[in-house]
């Protein structure tokens, strides 16, 4: 789904683990999206018009009303068109968005907030990446790639879509929202979330595009393709009631929250896939899509109906102590009753039936500790657990159904720290994730899948930002990981195959990323530079395909018409460079990230 940022207030990055928050699965941290929300100060206008590179114009506007002292309302709007985000062929892509919300603040005790969000997207001839083919044929060999096999990214191809005219990708999204809080006195609150969630999305594309070597009929090779139609029926609603309390224990500080949550899910997946060769093959530089097959009869590898419900009941608590001014002690624990049904009727076998139930019940942990050594310089460290499902929890085989859930850990510490009167902002950690109990393969028995595979990753952040004068600001951050599987085994053409000390795939060892933005008060212009990396990742477990790593380099001049009104210009790939972003599916399809484009924005606020 793609939802423009034009709805968001801002996107929170909540490092560390949020188990306790969040629920299962919140091992290394989440990504929390706040929606804009109505204020009570005014009624004002915002827009935005911009239009840039490949054909793409993007449109949003935004009101906050204030109908009176206590209530206020707000709604935005977005669309965006474009011929391709990716510069692809037959990849035309369209979204757009409706936010709306109330709030009602009848008591400076009392805050009610209602909300909508509706989005919804799609993608023509859904672009899977560029599928790799063999050296001998290819017309201009790119080096962003090493495989073990021979095969290779063309260049040549970088606009190509191998998918079936017909073909797409979409969703279509709403959530209605409500937040309820309430202050007793006494540090005493009631915070009360309500949300209900309803999606439908659809995937039907050809999902492998697999090189075969030349042939009269084919001399430059060939792609044999595969065709899959995969829907989501999605619905969710989830209650959550917390009641905290902010007041003085023993002559300290505490701040204690103890919470339910409960939710309910349902999950219709009907999946159809074809074998490869499905769909007619094509030539990799002529090639004749051809049209979206009608009817069932391709799908004869699989054409089944997953029917999922999933409920979750949930305990939670967290405890943050003062023990000192200075000094914060934290933990946290939740416990969670999960009861799975999943159903599957294959259509293949005349609409034969079975099925599987599960049960979960995990518990997570966190302790944690801050300490200001200075006003302006922090330290912390937090150690926490979690678990998550061996896959997907509402599309899991109804063989992994059995599993029980994986086991993670994750230990963390860092500082954060400020000088010239918050002019300099400084943070760094270290961290360590380990998960166990995911699935491998049996040592003693190959054709069968067990649990006990290992994997683990460390690594290392740090980011700064200084705004050196009133004109001048720089940040910067840079960030390591060391991830591998400390125990995997596969099974390759029946034969036992070991992952130990491979890298999991799409996954780079370092990220690097700065900007400078300097202003220009007397005109006023603000010029901005940006430059952004991430080192090479394996496509595969077995690490034999290797895309390198890349930079980007941006650049953005915004004037400022009024102090209401501004225009900008912004570069992106200002070289041009031609990299990979991340494996499609198969491993063999690489997505090629944009080119050089350009685009020209003009906001407002009336």
């Amino acid at each position: 789904m793609t939802a423009n940022s034009w709805h968001f207030d801002r996107i929170e990055v909540i490092k560390g683990p949020a188990s306790v928050l969040v629920g299962e699965g919140a091992l290394a941290g989440v990504i929390n999206k706040v929606t804009r929300k109505p204020t009570l100060d005014r009624t004002y206008i915002d827009a935005m018009l911009s239009y840039g590179s490949f054909d793409t114009l993007t449109t949003a506007a935004g009101i906050n009303v204030k109908l009176s002292d206590d209530v206020a309302v707000r709604a935005d709007a977005s669309r965006m068109r474009s011929d391709s985000l990716y510069d692809v062929e037959n990849n035309r892509t369209r979204s757009s968005g409706l936010t709306a919300s109330l709030l009602y603040k009848p008591a400076q005790n009392l805050t009610v907030l209602l909300a909508v969000d509706h989005y919804n997207d799609k993608y023509d001839s859904s672009y899977q990446g560029v599928p790799l083919v063999s050296a001998a044929v290819a017309r201009n060999p790119s080096k962003a790639l090493r495989s073990a096999n021979g095969l290779v990214i063309d260049k040549a191809l970088r606009h190509k879509n191998y998918n079936p005219d017909g073909a797409y990708s979409g969703a279509d999204e709403t959530t209605l929202r409500s937040r309820v809080d309430y202050a007793f006195g006494e540090g005493w609150s009631l915070a009360n979330d309500l949300i209900w969630y309803t999606a439908d999305r659809d995937f039907v594309l050809s999902g492998d595009q697999n090189f075969t070597a030349p042939t009269t009929a084919f001399p430059n090779g060939s792609f044999a393709r595969s065709a899959q139609a995969i829907y989501h029926d999605h619905e969710f609603w989830n209650e959550r009631l917390a009641l905290s309390n902010d007041t003085q224990f023993a002559g300290h500080r505490n701040r204690f929250t103890l919470g339910v949550e409960y939710n309910d899910t349902d999950f219709i997946n009907p999946r159809k896939q074809s074998s490869v060769g499905g769909i007619a093959a094509v030539d990799p530089y002529n090639p004749i899509v051809g049209t979206w097959p009608v009817g069932d009869a391709v799908y004869t590898s699989q054409n089944v109906v997953f029917d999922s419900q999933m409920k979750t009941k949930a305990v939670f608590a967290e405890d943050a102590f003062n023990l000192t001014p200075q000094w914060l002690l934290l933990a946290g624990a939740r416990y969670e009753k999960i009861e799975l049904e999943r159903g599957i009727t294959n259509l293949n076998a005349g609409g034969a039936f079975t099925s599987a139930d599960a049960d979960y019940d995990p518990f997570s942990w966190r302790v944690g500790t801050t300490y200001d050594l200075t006003p302006s310089f922090t330290l912390y460290a937090q150690y926490t657990t979690a678990a998550q499902p061996v896959g997907s929890m509402l599309t899991l085989s109804l063989a992994n159904t059995a599993f029980k859930l994986t086991k993670g850990k994750s230990v963390e510490g860092g500082f954060k720290a400020d000088a010239l009167d918050g002019r300099v902002s400084l943070t760094g950690s270290v961290y360590r994730i380990a998960q166990k109990n995911i699935v491998t393969r049996d040592p003693n028995n190959p054709s069968q899948s067990i649990q006990g595979g290992e994997l683990a990753s460390k690594g290392v952040e740090l980011t700064a930002s200084a705004a050196l004068t009133d004109q001048l600001r720089l940040s910067a951050g840079v960030s390591y990981s060391d991830a591998e599987y400390e125990e995997l085994n596969e099974l390759v053409s029946g034969v036992l195959t070991s992952r130990k000390g491979n890298r999991p795939i799409n996954m780079p060892t370092t990220t690097f990323n700065a900007s400078a933005l300097y202003t220009l008060d007397a005109v006023p212009v603000t010029f901005g530079g940006f430059l952004r990396h991430a080192s090479g990742f394996y496509t595969d477990n077995a690490n034999s395909i290797f895309v390198r790593g890349h930079w980007l380099v941006d650049t953005s001049v915004s004037y400022a018409v009024t102090d209401d009104v501004s225009l900008s210009v912004r570069g992106r790939n200002l070289t041009n460079a031609f990299y990979g972003e991340y494996s499609g599916y198969p491993s063999t399809n690489i997505y090629i990230g944009a080119p050089r484009s350009v685009d020209v924005t003009l906001t407002a606020r009336f």
